[in-house]
């Protein structure tokens, strides 16, 4: 008799229902055991990650880097589409981690009900991806701290003062690193909230040189830029537009951020629900609102755009407020991004960690990488990506810039293979549920565009990961193209080699595991309590 049927035999004589699947104890689903995080993160910690938590550099500094690229409709179009794949793999998400809010989250969950191998492959890939962004957001850090102090011989102080920061705030436990995130979320959402109410004043003549521009912009120099590959011009505009969708990608980066943190969220179904739900008002408001603004006030030609500095001088809002004659305004944006970088590092490093802390935890990484302080920090999982953050100091030897470049490249398409994981694992969810008579509508949260939205993630991500480096055909450079490509042959070969090391097997929707390890809503849940003042229920409602 198979494991697999003593466990169901086990269920009958206990009175439970026999037609639970149970995997067999080699797989290790069931950590619960061994999971020694606790749940301290607060309701208000959750929803403020959630609207805020990964907003950085790519959103500030980056929305320009797209307009000059594909112009103010062509970086719109990139955006908006960029959007709707990162909408529907947190709705993915989302939905699996309300059914199991344990710790691991989408990798683990690949595993369960894909292929254990296509989860080995998920979480290290996804560690890698978000352990490579910490250097990149410190360096970001870093370079914003230079709009004032221009000394580069203070960089090396800088970086270092910034790395250790980081790494202290996850290294106290996730209660500080919630209510930094809480704090740091704060001054991001009144950035960007005022960035984009000063660019429509400007925009409508409220600054103080009074010039109205309206659309001027998308009428002269034009609504796309041209990317210079392709003769004919509409060919051109549409590779232009296709140039900058990576750039896009790299500012929605890291959205999934409030599921992996179910695991030590209080009321985590309850909470995931409803940061899930209101996600694509902050996608809308914050990212096309924010992108649409910018390239009303500035044009793509503008010759500033082309600063590479990393400080405020290379954002587009800054570079409208010079122009219209603002002088104070620049070094609060400046202060304000600064704040958006550390905080993104700070998020990146705890993302990273505990994947890294759910793939020991199931025998997927070393097991030392599973030990737990009795206060539940995954400490050993914490300090090892911590590591990884003092890579910034690349940045800061002219030598290694080059390499720490590609590192960037790559963790960005990294990301791509993360969301385009997720709405796989999914969509083989959706099929289990449907297989073994479980009903989606009595979750917490289901999406009734579910299997649709993640088909249609499936297809762009897919597209997005075939064609990142289409550029590097209409001028072959080796470097190049193995930046652009190189994730492809690094997944498909830890899918492989752990699959062929492991002997796994792809799951029948009859065979997967929807019970082992998941804790009941009555062991997760608190009772809500709903808020009685006037500011409380505001807040409730927004937040």
């Amino acid at each position: 008799m198979s494991k697999v049927d003593e466990k169901n035999d086990s269920l009958e004589e206990k009175g439970g229902v026999s037609e639970y699947v149970v995997a067999e104890d080699k797989h290790q689903f069931d950590a619960s055991e061994r999971d020694g995080v606790k749940r301290q993160l607060k309701e208000r910690h959750v929803q403020m990650i959630a609207i805020a938590g990964t907003i950085g550099t790519g959103l500030f500094l980056g929305s320009g880097n797209a307009l000059r690229g594909a112009g103010p409709l062509g970086a719109l179009l990139a955006y908006m589409l960029v959007g709707t794949v990162a909408y529907a793999s947190l709705c993915a998400i989302g939905e699996m981690t309300s059914h199991a809010p344990i710790s691991g989250t989408f990798p683990h969950f690949a595993a369960r009900w894909v292929d254990p191998a296509f989860g080995f492959a998920m979480g290290w890939n996804y560690f890698y991806t978000n352990a490579i962004t910490v250097p990149v957001e410190v360096t970001a850090a870093t370079i914003l701290i230079t709009f004032w102090d221009q000394n580069l011989n203070h960089q090396y102080g800088y970086t270092a003062l910034i790395c250790v920061l980081v790494c202290l705030i996850n290294i106290f436990g996730v209660r500080y690193f919630g209510e930094s995130e809480f704090f740091f979320s704060i001054c991001k959402l009144l950035l960007i909230t005022g960035l984009i109410i000063v660019g429509l004043v400007v925009d409508l003549g409220g600054g103080p040189d009074h010039d109205r521009r309206g659309f001027r912009y998308w009428k002269n120099p034009g609504a796309v830029a041209r990317a210079g590959l392709a003769e004919n011009i509409g060919t051109d505009r549409f590779l232009a537009i296709l140039s900058v969708l990576v750039q896009a990608a790299f500012s929605f980066q890291g959205m999934e951020l409030v599921a992996i943190a179910a695991s030590e969220t209080r009321s985590p179904r309850r909470n995931i629900t409803k940061a899930v739900r209101r996600v694509f008002y902050r996608i809308f408001f914050f990212y096309i609102c924010g992108i649409l603004v910018t390239g009303m006030v500035i044009p793509y030609t503008d010759e500033r755009l082309l600063d590479a500095s990393g400080t405020a001088a290379q954002s587009p809002y800054v570079i409208v407020m010079t122009s219209a004659g603002i002088k104070v305004l620049p070094h609060i944006v400046n202060t304000g991004i600064l704040f958006s970088a550390f905080s993104a590092g700070n998020s990146f490093l705890f993302a990273s960690s505990r994947v890294l802390y759910g793939l020991a935890l199931r025998g997927q990484a070393p097991k030392q990488l599973a030990w737990c302080t009795k206060k539940g920090l995954p400490l050993a999982a914490v300090l090892t990506t911590s590591a990884f953050a003092f890579l910034s100091f690349m940045n800061v030897s002219e030598g290694a810039q080059q390499v720490f470049a590609w590192f960037v490249n790559l963790s960005t398409i990294g990301g791509f293979f993360g969301w385009w994981g997720i709405n796989i694992t999914y969509l083989q969810f959706y099929r289990g549920f449907k297989a073994q008579g479980l009903n989606r509508k009595a979750l917490h949260y289901n999406s009734s565009l579910q299997p649709w939205l993640s088909i249609w993630g499936v297809f762009w991500t897919t597209l997005f990961i075939l064609i990142n480096g289409f550029a590097v055909f209409f001028d072959f450079n080796a470097s190049d193209f193995l930046v652009s490509y190189l994730n492809i042959p690094l997944f498909f070969g830890l899918y492989f080699g752990w699959k062929i090391f492991k002997r796994t097997k792809i799951w029948k929707p009859e065979e997967m595991d929807f019970h082992t390890g998941i804790p009941t809503v009555e062991e997760t849940e608190e009772p809500e309590v709903l808020p009685t003042t006037v500011g409380g229920k505001v807040w409730h409602a927004l937040f």
